[in-house]
């Protein structure tokens, strides 16, 4: 007898069912004991829709086993699913462990890349953006100071170890009071001021504190226009403000001031770093962290009397004129204004081609150089002088006793003169 296992064919060492050979089965056909077959679960399904039975014992010949078609048979899919199941559990815990030492041990997985370093483990380059703010804004404080409509606020920066401090002329202008300096980590003192010089926009004070870190200074005549800077300070009250940009435009000279006061002129640098009120007198620094340059103005489109914002020109006053006039201030309290011993006038004739000189001070630098009233300088030091402002904001620019090419037309003729400028007599 069969229970299905076996999958021999009909024909083939046994006789198929029906055939005239084979003896009939005892019981005849209805017999009980097999006329379930087709409905056993244990028989395979790929067997032949027939009984098959053994052909008869041919005698001596051993009887075939017969297998109890209740013992358990291992099946194949039986074989695959155990290491499956035993493969997937595995890998779960594994990958569960690792993830746990991975935690305890400092890093985390990253999609698509391998693990990194948690945010406060990271290093910046110094010579990155980040690692050049990080340097500078120790060094950069708030500077506020009671006016008589209320309290004006800009920024400055640690000049010394021994606390000068450097802002703007107009962040201090008309204060009633002592300044309070805040420093980047929150910690504030009291300030006193040094000196001013409203027409140069530089003034300095003074804070008695411990553990200062001053600025490093650079060389604004080494700056080139596309140069990266950083613009750091305190625009409208939000202190430790770091934007960045490039260097716009080098000698760009401005007539600026409020109603009522000073006239200022600058041969400033220009950049497109974002700069707002209470940027006054933060420095802007160079991609190496060298303070270049002294945050002082910026263009505007608003109307008279709307607040201004950034709109991508902001200008600040050259550092080595800024710390030139620091030092004046710093040992006699007043700064020198440098001039060319000339009156300046309008325009040359026709548009763009110089400034008049109106008149020419005896035994001056542009006399002792030449120079005659009506004559038409039109470039200083190769930069041209379209307006009286141009002459002035150049000229300033640079320290009395400093030696300035001067090319100028008098007539139809075009000239060249050497030109040693010299402090005004203030």
């Amino acid at each position: 007898m069969t229970d299905g296992w076996d999958r021999r064919q009909p024909g083939t060492g046994a006789t198929a069912a029906g055939s005239s050979s084979a003896p009939p089965p005892p019981g005849g056909p209805g017999s009980p004991w097999w006329s379930d077959a087709l409905a056993d679960p244990w028989r395979d399904p790929m067997a032949p829709a027939a009984v098959v039975v053994p052909a008869a014992p041919v005698p001596g010949a051993e009887p075939e086993p017969v297998t109890d078609p209740d013992s358990a048979r291992p099946r194949l899919r039986h074989l695959l699913i155990i290491p499956l199941v035993t493969a997937l559990l595995a890998g779960a815990l594994g990958g569960a462990l690792g993830y746990a030492f991975a935690i305890r041990g400092g890093t985390a997985p990253v999609l698509g890349g391998a693990p990194i370093q948690p945010p406060e483990l990271a290093q910046r380059r110094p010579e990155s953006l980040a690692g050049v703010a990080e340097r500078v804004l120790p060094s950069v404080v708030t500077v506020r100071v009671a006016v008589p409509d209320g309290t004006s606020e800009g920024s400055g920066f640690i000049a010394t170890t021994d606390g000068y401090v450097i802002t703007n002329d107009h962040v201090v202008a008309g204060a009633t009071g002592p300044a309070t300096v805040v420093f980047n980590d929150g910690s504030s003192a009291s300030a006193t001021l040094v000196g001013q010089d409203p027409e140069s926009d530089i003034a300095v004070i003074k804070v008695a504190k411990e553990g200062l870190r001053p600025v490093a200074f650079g060389d604004s005549e080494a700056l080139a226009v596309g140069d990266p800077v950083l613009a750091i300070g305190s625009p409208l009250s939000l202190a430790n403000t770091v934007t960045a940009g490039i260097i716009s435009a080098l000698d760009r000279t401005m007539q600026a001031g409020e109603p009522g006061g000073p006239t200022r002129y600058y041969a400033a640098i220009q950049t497109d770093a974002a700069v707002n009120h209470g940027n006054s007198g933060g420095p802007l620094v160079d991609g190496a962290g060298r303070v270049v340059g002294v945050n002082s103005t910026i263009k505007s489109l608003v109307a008279e009397g709307q607040e201004a914002g950034n709109i991508g020109l902001a200008f600040a006053i050259p550092i080595n004129q800024a710390k030139r006039i620091t030092q004046d201030i710093i040992g006699t309290g007043k700064a020198r204004r440098t001039v060319i011993g000339a009156q300046v006038g309008g325009g040359g004739v026709g548009a763009g081609v110089g400034v008049r000189l109106v008149s020419v001070e005896p035994s001056g630098p542009a006399a002792s150089a030449g120079l005659r009233a009506n004559d038409v300088i039109v470039t200083l030091n190769g930069r041209p002088t379209n307006g009286p402002t141009d002459l002035i904001a150049l000229v300033r620019k640079f320290a009395p006793g400093s030696v300035v090419v001067v090319e100028y037309r008098r007539g139809t003729s075009r000239r060249n003169a050497s030109v040693t400028l010299v402090a005004d007599a203030k």
